[in-house]
């Protein structure tokens, strides 16, 4: 594993997407694993500012990614697909038809499960995998105590994931109770795999996950097995590491 330490957190946002963009260059039609959540979005910014500067072209990118909630439509400002396309797509020649989220709007798990990951296959897997780290290790929506060997799943929300998610809708009511996501296995398929990490509420299952004990308790340490991985994290995440 190869760890790149940045001052802060645009710096770290800076360094991942130097990664991406090299990805992109080297292949022009790689597959990307694209997360979400606040830390990426200084990435998807950089890339973005690349791009309109003429440095990068996403015309034959594809793009998978890691997980979608059950029950919400791509036009609902929560869902995963307007969060891509907030940040990312719109803002790039990405053609929207290499684009893919889990449908969250297929009622039917197995089926959606057995689409998404027979799509992947058909792309010929994943070049490089762009991971977060939850405060618990998870990554995806994998949650602590999930096996290792599973592939695209659905899985029940944890109460703490739903309790943290209040914020953004409505009412409680309103929360999803679901997603589906990549599993381990899936992730773990990834040629490559870039993290990041930022913060100092990050610092400790950083530490826990890439220099602690390979458990399911903490999803991300499985990692550790994985024989290409970058961890870019800011001075914050990674100040409980002894250099």
């Amino acid at each position: 594993m190869r760890i790149y330490k940045a001052k802060d957190y645009a710096d770290m946002s800076r360094k991942a997407a130097n990664i991406v963009s090299a990805q992109v260059i080297m292949k022009p039609n790689c597959v990307l694993g694209l997360a979400t959540g606040s830390t990426p979005i200084g990435l998807y910014k950089q890339l973005v500012e690349w791009f309109r500067k003429g440095d990068l072209d996403f015309s034959e990118v594809m793009t998978v990614n890691l997980d979608e909630y059950k029950g919400l439509s791509r036009e609902n400002n929560q869902s995963y697909y307007y969060f891509m396309h907030q940040n990312l797509f719109d803002h790039v020649n990405i053609p929207v038809e290499n684009t893919h989220l889990p449908n969250g709007m297929e009622p039917d798990s197995e089926k959606e499960c057995r689409r998404y990951t027979e799509l992947i296959q058909s792309l010929g897997g994943v070049d490089l995998q762009l991971l977060g780290i939850g405060h618990n290790g998870h990554i995806g929506f994998n949650e602590p105590g999930e096996s290792f060997d599973k592939q695209v799943h659905c899985v029940n929300l944890t109460e703490s994931t739903i309790e943290a998610n209040k914020r953004f809708f409505a009412s409680a009511e309103d929360v999803p109770k679901q997603a589906y996501t990549m599993g381990i296995k899936t992730i773990m398929q990834a040629k490559k795999i870039l993290i990041v990490a930022s913060g100092e509420d990050k610092a400790e299952i950083v530490q826990k996950a890439f220099f602690g004990p390979i458990t399911p308790q903490v999803p991300a340490s499985v990692l550790q097995l994985h024989n290409d991985v970058t961890l870019v994290a800011d001075e914050a995440a990674l100040s409980k590491l002894s250099e």
